[in-house]
């Protein structure tokens, strides 16, 4: 009779393998991911909404706008045209300058393109990017890469829940592997 204490090692390393795999991947992601540089906003020409989940981006970047921060607020819109809340903010009424954009292509790249494009137009030197924190450390290396004006990549502060940083883990690093082949 063979002895089932060899199966048992090799499953007990396996599983410590994978364990220590997943371990080292959420230490590796951690300070890019889940607690990345979110900055303090500054002074800027112009604040920018980048697209993504109605996740409070939105609405965070309309109460940076009501502080003054700047005089004008964009929204990246590469949603379907019929969504009714980026819909909303686009036709709403504000005390300062809010425009929307459709992206070209509909990623953080294009949304790069447009605040370089804007910029060089309208003379900007400081934007406030507004995303979602799994999101801040990429689309401040993508925007950095289109344009060389200062940034300031801030986020809405609701906490996630667990399965949106797991998604995010792979989304956000696939992301990063796109940008090392795309310029800008």
């Amino acid at each position: 009779m063979k002895s089932t204490r060899p199966k048992v090692r090799r499953r007990i390393l396996v599983l410590s393998g994978i364990v220590g795999g997943l371990t080292a991947i959420t230490a590796a992601g951690w300070p890019v991911y889940v607690d990345p540089v979110i900055d303090t906003p500054e002074m800027a020409d112009a604040i920018v909404v980048l697209g993504g989940d109605h996740d409070g981006r939105e609405e965070y970047g309309l109460s940076l706008a009501e502080q003054g921060y700047a005089p004008q607020i964009i929204f990246s819109n590469p949603y379907r045209s019929n969504d009714p809340k980026i819909n909303a903010i686009c036709e709403g009424t504000y005390d300062f300058e809010v425009s929307c954009f459709k992206p070209d292509p509909s990623t953080t790249r294009g949304e790069g393109q447009e605040i370089r494009r804007r910029a060089e137009a309208q003379g900007w030197k400081r934007v406030i990017v507004v995303t979602f924190v799994p999101h801040v450390s990429r689309s401040r290396y993508i925007i950095n890469r289109c344009w060389d004006g200062d940034i300031d990549v801030v986020a809405d502060p609701r906490p996630l829940p667990v399965w949106v940083w797991a998604a995010n883990y792979v989304w956000q690093t696939a992301g990063y592997v796109r940008a090392q082949f795309q310029e800008c």
